[in-house]
């Protein structure tokens, strides 16, 4: 992946701002949880912005927050157009971050897999190597 306009990195970073505020002052709607706006992905053109968010609760309060933000999305877009003073706005596409599933998938992997080398260890105690202690074969020199 290359590295991003600057130009294109900035307009991103003050949209997740005015996205994220936008959210906490002017969305009132009953089905918005606790969401959080981890980044904006914008495409070369500026033209179409992908925002990853994070939400907390059960399945159902996650759902409504996912159709809160789909039915803010106009309200959001024309707010982002006209406080960063952009001629095109461009459209919004809400994604969930799967960031927080992800680390919480590493952090099960990495603790079955220290159990098992706990296991491990606890079977090899007192234990002797099969066979000679370097089995490696070693070329004497002539």
């Amino acid at each position: 992946m290359s590295t991003p306009n600057p130009r294109v990195a900035k307009l991103a970073d003050q949209i997740r701002e005015v996205v994220a505020g936008t959210l906490e002052r002017r969305v009132k709607a009953p089905r918005l949880g606790f969401v959080t706006i981890t980044e904006v992905r914008l495409t070369g053109d500026s033209r179409e912005a992908t925002i990853f968010y994070t939400a907390m609760g059960d399945a159902q309060q996650v759902a409504g927050t996912a159709a809160a933000l789909e039915s803010a999305k106009g309200m959001l877009r024309s707010t982002v157009g006209k406080r960063l003073g952009l001629r095109y706005a461009p459209s919004l596409e809400f994604v969930p971050d799967a960031t927080p599933e992800t680390a919480k998938n590493i952090e099960d992997l990495l603790a079955r897999a220290a159990a098992s080398d706990a296991e491990v260890a606890k079977l090899a105690e007192g234990k002797a190597p099969a066979g000679e202690a370097d089995p490696y074969r070693k070329h004497e020199e002539e």
